[in-house]
């Protein structure tokens, strides 16, 4: 009976609906009192920066490619979320889609520039491309508010009626399970094969029949989808974004996520945007002493990403692998 028991193995999609209920419960864990009140946006953004770490994960861990560029792409699906429901009324699951429909087709432009460069020249080129998109965000106005930022609701459910923050946060758990879902079919896929393939060496994958031409911009199509994604969410839960929120740092802190978490994996990447984004908020910011120093998200991102290069470079979710091993 217990070799049975032993040999039924959980369904990853079941694993990664039980672990949203979970997390979906951390509002009722506020009003409850066994949360603080300020610890549900930090969560809230360890949840959406997850997002975005699964399409980094699928362009790094899968396809082989870098992109420094994130960020950008995160406040264009922001300011794009920001405008077409406050300005144009349109109702956010609409927006949603738009915004990531945008932000894949300008994924596959930077996909067209990734056929020229590669390695360091790529990520100055996705870097460049970002940079782009920031002073975008400062000259148009119009659009954006520039320095003064812009405003946004909570989502509304076909405009029918507007979600509070608690439900906010549970929509926003909810999407990040459709991107582990997501993330983990395309992994098991033969997508995901034929990006491996490309990753460990493109003649022979070409040599294979893999269509590098179209996997290359399909890679960076998905990690700028879930980018815009992620950006939509943000603005709609936080209610608000201006251009220095989107600079250079923010799409490093993308990159450690996945570095830190570990690379073709779905939870190294909740573990990383969790080490990267939670553990400075919600542990080191209320240590004495530490709590106090300048800049201390950079610093301790900076030791980790250190530490793990050296002595576990497949990521920090794969030292569970080798226990359970």
């Amino acid at each position: 009976m217990g070799k049975k028991l032993s040999a039924i193995k959980i369904p990853p999609a079941a694993g990664y609906l039980v672990f949203g209920a979970i997390l979906a419960l951390s509002p009722l864990m506020v009003e409850m009192g066994i949360m603080r009140f300020a610890w549900l946006t930090i969560i809230a953004g360890i949840v959406i920066y997850s997002i975005v770490a699964l399409g980094m994960n699928i362009l790094m861990g899968y396809a082989g490619l870098v992109s420094l560029g994130t960020a950008g792409f995160m406040g264009l699906g922001a300011y794009l979320s920001a405008y077409l429901t406050m300005n144009m009324g349109l109702p956010f699951f609409l927006v949603f889609v738009i915004v990531v429909a945008v932000t894949m087709l300008l994924g596959v432009v930077v996909g067209l520039i990734s056929l020229r460069v590669e390695g360091f020249f790529l990520a100055i080129a996705t870097l460049v491309v970002s940079e782009i998109l920031r002073q975008a965000f400062i000259q148009l106005t119009d659009f954006t508010g520039g320095f003064a930022g812009t405003r946004a609701n909570f989502p509304d459910v076909f405009g029918l009626f507007s979600l509070d923050r608690n439900w906010t946060f549970v929509l926003i758990v909810a999407f990040l399970v459709l991107a582990m879902i997501i993330t983990h079919n395309i992994f098991n896929s033969a997508t995901g094969r034929a990006m491996s393939a490309m990753r460990g060496s493109e003649s022979a994958a070409s040599a294979m029949g893999v269509n590098i031409f179209r996997y290359r911009l399909l890679a960076f199509a998905i990690a700028m989808g879930f980018a815009g994604a992620g950006g939509s969410l943000y603005v709609h839960f936080i209610r608000f974004t201006e251009p220095n929120t989107w600079i250079f740092v923010e799409s490093l802190f993308i990159f450690a996520m996945v570095v830190i978490g570990g690379v073709r994996s779905v939870p190294g990447s909740i573990l990383g945007a969790f080490v990267v984004f939670g553990v400075p908020r919600l542990i080191l910011a209320n240590l004495p002493v530490i709590g106090d120093i300048a800049g201390l998200s950079f610093v301790f991102t900076g030791v980790v990403i250190i530490l793990v290069v050296l002595f576990y470079p497949a990521g920090l979710v794969y030292i569970w692998y080798d226990i359970r091993k």
